[in-house]
Protein backbone atom coordinates (compact mmCIF):
# COMPACT_ATOMS: atom_id res chain seq x y z
CA UNK A 1 0.00 0.00 0.00
CA UNK A 2 3.00 2.76 -0.29
CA UNK A 3 0.56 4.38 -2.87
CA UNK A 4 -2.06 5.44 -0.36
CA UNK A 5 0.95 6.15 2.22
CA UNK A 6 2.18 8.73 -0.27
CA UNK A 7 -0.95 10.55 -0.92
CA UNK A 8 -1.98 10.73 3.28
CA UNK A 9 1.04 12.54 3.82
CA UNK A 10 -0.47 16.21 3.81
CA UNK A 11 2.69 18.55 5.00
CA UNK A 12 4.25 17.23 2.16
CA UNK A 13 1.37 17.70 -0.28
CA UNK A 14 1.11 21.02 0.94
CA UNK A 15 4.77 21.98 0.77
CA UNK A 16 4.34 20.82 -3.35
CA UNK A 17 1.49 22.79 -3.76
CA UNK A 18 3.14 25.84 -2.40
CA UNK A 19 5.78 25.33 -4.50
CA UNK A 20 3.73 25.17 -7.48
CA UNK A 21 0.84 27.61 -6.57
CA UNK A 22 3.73 30.48 -7.11
CA UNK A 23 4.56 29.05 -10.61
CA UNK A 24 1.48 30.70 -12.40
CA UNK A 25 2.34 34.03 -11.13
CA UNK A 26 5.72 33.96 -12.05
CA UNK A 27 5.43 32.49 -15.61
CA UNK A 28 2.62 34.71 -15.84
CA UNK A 29 3.44 37.44 -18.80
CA UNK A 30 3.33 41.34 -17.92
CA UNK A 31 -0.53 42.44 -17.36
CA UNK A 32 -0.05 45.48 -20.41
CA UNK A 33 -3.91 46.94 -18.87
CA UNK A 34 -2.31 47.93 -15.37
CA UNK A 35 0.81 49.24 -17.13
CA UNK A 36 -1.14 50.59 -19.42
CA UNK A 37 -2.81 52.40 -16.81
CA UNK A 38 -0.01 53.74 -15.07
CA UNK A 39 1.45 55.37 -18.24
CA UNK A 40 -1.99 57.10 -19.02
CA UNK A 41 -2.08 58.78 -15.32
CA UNK A 42 1.29 59.44 -15.35
CA UNK A 43 1.42 60.95 -18.59
CA UNK A 44 -1.89 63.33 -18.63
CA UNK A 45 -0.72 64.48 -15.05
CA UNK A 46 2.33 65.22 -16.47
CA UNK A 47 1.19 66.66 -19.46
CA UNK A 48 -1.52 68.89 -17.46
CA UNK A 49 1.17 70.54 -15.01
CA UNK A 50 3.43 71.58 -18.75
CA UNK A 51 0.04 73.12 -19.74
CA UNK A 52 0.00 75.71 -17.48
CA UNK A 53 3.42 76.89 -18.12
CA UNK A 54 5.04 76.18 -14.79
CA UNK A 55 7.97 74.39 -15.00
CA UNK A 56 8.08 70.79 -13.92
CA UNK A 57 10.81 71.42 -11.57
CA UNK A 58 8.51 73.21 -9.64
CA UNK A 59 6.68 70.36 -8.54
CA UNK A 60 9.78 68.57 -7.26
CA UNK A 61 10.50 69.18 -3.93
CA UNK A 62 12.14 66.83 -1.84
CA UNK A 63 10.65 68.24 1.92
CA UNK A 64 7.28 67.47 0.58
CA UNK A 65 7.88 64.14 -0.77
CA UNK A 66 10.23 62.94 2.10
CA UNK A 67 6.80 64.35 4.87
CA UNK A 68 4.28 62.46 2.64
CA UNK A 69 6.18 59.07 1.69
CA UNK A 70 7.90 59.03 4.95
CA UNK A 71 4.57 59.68 6.80
CA UNK A 72 2.50 57.42 5.06
CA UNK A 73 4.94 54.55 5.56
CA UNK A 74 4.64 55.39 9.27
CA UNK A 75 1.41 55.06 9.61
CA UNK A 76 1.12 52.03 7.22
CA UNK A 77 3.57 50.80 10.13
CA UNK A 78 1.33 51.76 12.97
CA UNK A 79 -1.96 50.26 11.87
CA UNK A 80 -0.59 46.88 10.20
CA UNK A 81 1.01 44.03 11.42
CA UNK A 82 4.49 43.18 9.92
CA UNK A 83 3.28 39.95 8.60
CA UNK A 84 -0.15 41.84 6.97
CA UNK A 85 1.95 44.64 5.07
CA UNK A 86 4.69 42.30 3.74
CA UNK A 87 1.46 40.01 2.28
CA UNK A 88 -0.32 42.97 0.85
CA UNK A 89 3.57 44.47 -0.79
CA UNK A 90 3.41 40.94 -2.38
CA UNK A 91 -0.13 41.29 -3.66
CA UNK A 92 0.63 44.49 -5.61
CA UNK A 93 4.02 42.75 -7.08
CA UNK A 94 1.79 40.06 -8.12
CA UNK A 95 -0.81 42.76 -10.12
CA UNK A 96 1.88 43.37 -13.08
CA UNK A 97 1.68 39.53 -13.51
CA UNK A 98 -2.18 38.09 -13.44
CA UNK A 99 -2.39 34.69 -14.73
CA UNK A 100 -5.98 34.38 -16.61
CA UNK A 101 -7.63 31.31 -16.16
CA UNK A 102 -9.33 29.64 -19.46
CA UNK A 103 -13.14 29.15 -17.68
CA UNK A 104 -13.85 26.80 -20.41
CA UNK A 105 -10.51 24.51 -20.71
CA UNK A 106 -10.89 24.19 -16.88
CA UNK A 107 -14.60 22.80 -16.92
CA UNK A 108 -13.16 20.17 -19.27
CA UNK A 109 -10.30 19.30 -17.29
CA UNK A 110 -12.32 19.01 -13.92
CA UNK A 111 -15.26 17.07 -16.24
CA UNK A 112 -11.96 14.51 -17.14
CA UNK A 113 -10.84 14.31 -13.53
CA UNK A 114 -14.76 13.24 -12.65
CA UNK A 115 -15.00 10.82 -15.34
CA UNK A 116 -11.67 9.10 -14.32
CA UNK A 117 -13.09 8.89 -11.01
CA UNK A 118 -16.28 7.74 -12.44
CA UNK A 119 -14.86 4.46 -14.37
CA UNK A 120 -11.73 4.09 -12.37
CA UNK A 121 -11.93 5.25 -8.76
CA UNK A 122 -10.63 8.26 -6.98
CA UNK A 123 -7.25 6.34 -6.66
CA UNK A 124 -7.22 6.49 -10.44
CA UNK A 125 -6.15 10.33 -10.40
CA UNK A 126 -3.64 10.51 -8.27
CA UNK A 127 -0.86 9.89 -11.06
CA UNK A 128 -2.32 12.58 -13.12
CA UNK A 129 -2.81 15.30 -9.94
CA UNK A 130 0.35 17.11 -10.82
CA UNK A 131 -0.81 17.63 -14.40
CA UNK A 132 -3.70 19.39 -13.28
CA UNK A 133 -3.29 23.75 -15.20
CA UNK A 134 -4.84 24.94 -11.64
CA UNK A 135 -3.19 25.05 -8.00
CA UNK A 136 -6.12 24.90 -6.33
CA UNK A 137 -7.26 21.92 -8.42
CA UNK A 138 -4.55 20.31 -7.24
CA UNK A 139 -5.26 20.64 -3.99
CA UNK A 140 -8.91 19.46 -4.05
CA UNK A 141 -8.07 16.43 -6.06
CA UNK A 142 -5.29 15.68 -3.32
CA UNK A 143 -8.29 16.44 -0.49
CA UNK A 144 -10.13 14.13 -2.07
CA UNK A 145 -8.09 11.29 -2.05
CA UNK A 146 -7.30 12.12 1.83
CA UNK A 147 -10.84 12.99 3.26
CA UNK A 148 -13.24 10.22 3.95
CA UNK A 149 -16.56 11.64 4.17
CA UNK A 150 -17.77 14.45 1.69
CA UNK A 151 -18.64 16.79 4.64
CA UNK A 152 -15.06 16.69 5.71
CA UNK A 153 -14.07 17.44 1.80
CA UNK A 154 -16.58 19.95 1.41
CA UNK A 155 -15.81 22.05 4.92
CA UNK A 156 -11.64 21.74 4.15
CA UNK A 157 -12.08 23.14 0.47
CA UNK A 158 -15.11 26.13 1.55
CA UNK A 159 -12.77 26.81 4.91
CA UNK A 160 -9.83 27.36 2.35
CA UNK A 161 -11.90 29.62 -0.15
CA UNK A 162 -13.12 31.41 2.84
CA UNK A 163 -9.97 32.42 4.08
CA UNK A 164 -7.99 33.07 0.78
CA UNK A 165 -11.07 35.76 0.19
CA UNK A 166 -10.45 37.08 3.82
CA UNK A 167 -7.17 37.83 2.83
CA UNK A 168 -7.29 39.43 0.21
CA UNK A 169 -9.80 41.69 1.36
CA UNK A 170 -7.30 42.39 4.00
CA UNK A 171 -4.30 43.35 1.37
CA UNK A 172 -7.05 45.67 -0.24
CA UNK A 173 -8.05 47.03 2.80
CA UNK A 174 -3.85 48.12 3.92
CA UNK A 175 -3.81 49.56 1.04
CA UNK A 176 -7.12 51.59 1.65
CA UNK A 177 -6.19 52.93 4.87
CA UNK A 178 -2.68 54.32 3.75
CA UNK A 179 -4.79 55.77 0.92
CA UNK A 180 -7.78 57.89 3.50
CA UNK A 181 -4.26 59.06 4.97
CA UNK A 182 -1.98 60.05 2.67
CA UNK A 183 -4.11 63.28 1.37
CA UNK A 184 -4.40 64.06 5.52
CA UNK A 185 -0.27 63.83 5.79
CA UNK A 186 0.07 65.99 2.52
CA UNK A 187 -2.10 68.79 4.59
CA UNK A 188 0.39 68.27 7.37
CA UNK A 189 3.45 69.36 4.89
CA UNK A 190 1.45 72.12 3.73
CA UNK A 191 0.80 73.58 7.41
CA UNK A 192 4.87 72.92 7.56
CA UNK A 193 5.32 75.30 4.22
CA UNK A 194 2.89 77.94 5.51
CA UNK A 195 5.10 78.04 8.93
CA UNK A 196 7.85 78.52 6.78
CA UNK A 197 6.27 81.37 4.55
CA UNK A 198 5.03 83.22 7.85
CA UNK A 199 8.82 83.23 8.93
CA UNK A 200 9.64 85.16 6.37
CA UNK A 201 6.58 87.49 5.47
CA UNK A 202 8.25 90.22 5.29
CA UNK A 203 9.27 89.56 1.93
CA UNK A 204 6.43 89.29 -0.62
CA UNK A 205 8.45 87.87 -3.45
CA UNK A 206 9.58 84.71 -0.71
CA UNK A 207 6.04 84.46 0.65
CA UNK A 208 4.46 83.77 -3.15
CA UNK A 209 7.06 81.45 -4.29
CA UNK A 210 6.56 79.80 -0.62
CA UNK A 211 2.95 79.70 -0.90
CA UNK A 212 3.58 77.67 -3.92
CA UNK A 213 5.66 75.36 -3.07
CA UNK A 214 3.99 74.27 0.38
CA UNK A 215 0.80 73.28 -1.24
CA UNK A 216 3.19 71.08 -3.38
CA UNK A 217 2.67 67.96 -0.36
CA UNK A 218 -1.47 68.45 -0.62
CA UNK A 219 -0.54 67.48 -4.01
CA UNK A 220 1.74 64.25 -3.14
CA UNK A 221 -0.65 63.46 -0.94
CA UNK A 222 -3.62 63.58 -3.15
CA UNK A 223 -1.45 61.63 -6.39
CA UNK A 224 -0.11 59.20 -3.85
CA UNK A 225 -4.02 58.06 -2.54
CA UNK A 226 -5.44 58.80 -5.82
CA UNK A 227 -3.46 57.47 -8.27
CA UNK A 228 -1.37 54.67 -6.61
CA UNK A 229 -2.65 53.48 -2.86
CA UNK A 230 -6.50 53.10 -4.00
CA UNK A 231 -6.23 52.03 -7.77
CA UNK A 232 -4.17 49.29 -6.46
CA UNK A 233 -6.48 48.33 -3.67
CA UNK A 234 -9.53 48.35 -5.93
CA UNK A 235 -7.26 46.08 -8.20
CA UNK A 236 -6.58 43.28 -5.64
CA UNK A 237 -10.19 43.33 -4.71
CA UNK A 238 -11.11 42.88 -8.49
CA UNK A 239 -8.29 39.78 -8.68
CA UNK A 240 -9.93 38.37 -5.33
CA UNK A 241 -13.09 38.30 -6.64
CA UNK A 242 -11.64 36.68 -9.50
CA UNK A 243 -10.22 33.80 -8.30
CA UNK A 244 -12.89 33.24 -5.81
CA UNK A 245 -15.47 32.80 -8.97
CA UNK A 246 -12.90 30.29 -10.47
CA UNK A 247 -12.41 28.17 -6.84
CA UNK A 248 -16.16 28.18 -6.60
CA UNK A 249 -16.00 26.98 -9.94
CA UNK A 250 -13.27 24.00 -8.43
CA UNK A 251 -15.36 23.77 -5.48
CA UNK A 252 -18.45 22.73 -7.07
CA UNK A 253 -16.33 20.31 -9.59
CA UNK A 254 -15.37 18.81 -6.23
CA UNK A 255 -17.95 17.66 -4.85
CA UNK A 256 -19.46 16.28 -8.49
CA UNK A 257 -16.14 14.30 -8.03
CA UNK A 258 -16.80 12.72 -4.82
CA UNK A 259 -20.67 12.42 -5.47
CA UNK A 260 -19.44 10.51 -8.16
CA UNK A 261 -22.14 12.80 -10.87
CA UNK A 262 -22.55 12.29 -14.43
CA UNK A 263 -20.04 14.40 -16.30
CA UNK A 264 -22.76 15.64 -19.07
CA UNK A 265 -24.77 16.99 -15.10
CA UNK A 266 -21.09 18.05 -14.17
CA UNK A 267 -21.20 20.54 -17.40
CA UNK A 268 -24.68 21.18 -16.70
CA UNK A 269 -23.93 22.77 -13.03
CA UNK A 270 -20.08 24.22 -14.18
CA UNK A 271 -21.32 26.02 -16.99
CA UNK A 272 -23.23 28.67 -15.10
CA UNK A 273 -19.46 29.99 -13.60
CA UNK A 274 -19.21 30.32 -17.43
CA UNK A 275 -18.34 34.42 -18.57
CA UNK A 276 -21.55 35.32 -20.54
CA UNK A 277 -19.76 36.50 -24.19
CA UNK A 278 -21.52 40.33 -24.74
CA UNK A 279 -24.01 40.40 -27.74
CA UNK A 280 -23.31 42.65 -30.59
Amino acid sequence: MPRILQVSSPSTARTDLAIVASDPARRAPLDFWVLAGIAIAVITTVAGIASTGVSLRYFLQPTAAWIVLGGTLGVMLVTTPRHSLTHAIRSVGRLFRQPQTNREALMDEIISFVRIARVQGLLAEESKIEKASNAFLREMLWLALDVKTRAEFQSALETKVRLRERQGDADAKVLEVAGGFAPAIGVIGTVVGLIEVLRQFSNLNAVAVGIGTAFVSTMYGLALANLILLPAAHRIRASVAENFEIEEMILEGGLCLVDGTHPSLVRERLTYFLRQKPRL
